[in-house]
């Protein structure tokens, strides 16, 4: 097996000495809205997942951090294959089975490389004692590229698991049905294909995607998506079975037959839009290169920025109160400060922000 973490001095343990605790002081952002800082020293962090009381969070090197009361441990993932180096790849999305107690046993998506080749899989990930590690594989092969490798993953509340995949910079493959890249996929949690998807043995569940990277739900279990569009015009969508979103033949405003717009896009500015949660009838997401966390009411059709001092932000989750999110300042693209990356909770009241 392959070490993911081989840049690490001490595989074997929890490494609490490169992800830190922070006091939890609760500041103001320039828009006078309050953070609290959980936890600093994350590494190109990805995703967020809560499991009862506890976080985890992905990171693109190759481990796993868990933030739990007063500590934050970090474990490395031991991979079956060789994590991938290429640009926004890695160890990219975690899913949590209501079981996981009981199993000690996640889902993972991550890229790799193999015989000069780029591919990302869908995997169970095993936590022991001292590390996590690749137990069965649910799906393979997903290409990979040099750009735009997907990899948000949401159990819906159907008890699915939603993927996204990116068009692995090659466009044409988002309108290939053959093809894995571009789309949002749906699969049973043992890896199955669901009977009620819309094609028959297939795991695609939309198509025409260029690079999405956030799934919510909102009212009435709907679906909606964030998407990266080609420099500018990046994207929420509303996803339904079957569905065509058109990279890329259409974005923006373009229409074509058998084509769906999205609800709203950014025109010729930049959202880099990445993770997306639901929270007192709003939805918000996280902005990279737009270096905000964001606002969309899926009412008004409106969106607007409520932080916008964190620098990048890669992804958001709700609790009942507020949100979490992670800024995403090391990975190459950001200016990171001295205790980047961070945790922040930002307490959200109901009916309060941006009626």
């Amino acid at each position: 097996m392959v070490s993911a973490c081989a840049q690490d001095n001490d595989s074997n343990s929890s490494q609490k000495d490169q992800a830190s605790q922070e006091s939890k002081t609760t500041e103001e952002t320039d828009q006078g809205i309050e953070k609290k800082v959980i936890a600093s020293n994350l590494q190109e962090p990805w995703e967020i997942e809560q499991v009862d009381s506890s976080l985890y969070i992905s990171e693109r090197t190759g481990s796993i951090v868990k933030v739990e009361a007063d500590e934050v441990n970090r474990k490395p993932v031991q991979f079956d294959a060789s994590l991938s180096q290429q640009a926004e790849a890695g160890l990219l999305g975690l899913a949590f089975p209501e079981n996981f107690s009981q199993t000690n046993t996640a889902i993972a998506y991550y890229s790799y490389e193999q015989n000069g080749a780029y591919y990302q899989r869908v995997v169970t990930v095993e936590e022991t004692e001292e590390q996590w590690r690749e137990k069965s594989i649910l799906l393979d092969k997903i290409p990979g590229g040099e750009f735009h490798q997907g990899g948000r993953m949401e159990i819906g509340p159907d008890n699915k698991l939603y993927i996204t995949t990116g068009d692995a910079t090659n466009p044409e493959s988002a309108q290939d049905m053959e093809s894995l890249a571009g789309k949002i996929l749906r699969m049973n949690l043992d890896g199955t294909v669901p009977n009620d998807n819309p094609q028959q043995d297939s795991y695609v569940f939309s198509y025409g995607h260029r690079n999405p990277q956030g799934l919510a739900w909102g009212k009435g279990s709907q679906l909606y998506a964030t998407e990266h569009g080609s420099s500018a015009t990046d994207e929420i969508n509303q996803i339904e079975a079957g569905n065509n979103y058109g990279w890329p033949e259409i974005q923006g405003d373009e229409t074509k037959e058998g084509m769906k717009t999205p609800i709203i896009h950014s025109g010729e500015d930049t959202w880099a839009p990445s993770g997306m949660t639901y929270l007192h009838g709003k939805f918000y997401f996280a902005s990279l290169r737009g270096e905000a966390l964001r606002q969309f009411d899926p009412l008004k059709e409106t969106e607007t920025a409520i932080i916008s001092d964190v620098g990048r932000v890669r992804d958001v989750m709700a609790d009942q109160n507020g949100l979490y999110i992670i800024t995403n300042n090391t990975d190459g693209r950001g200016n990171p400060a001295e205790n980047d990356d961070q945790l922040m909770y930002i307490p959200i009241p109901k009916n309060q922000l941006h009626q």
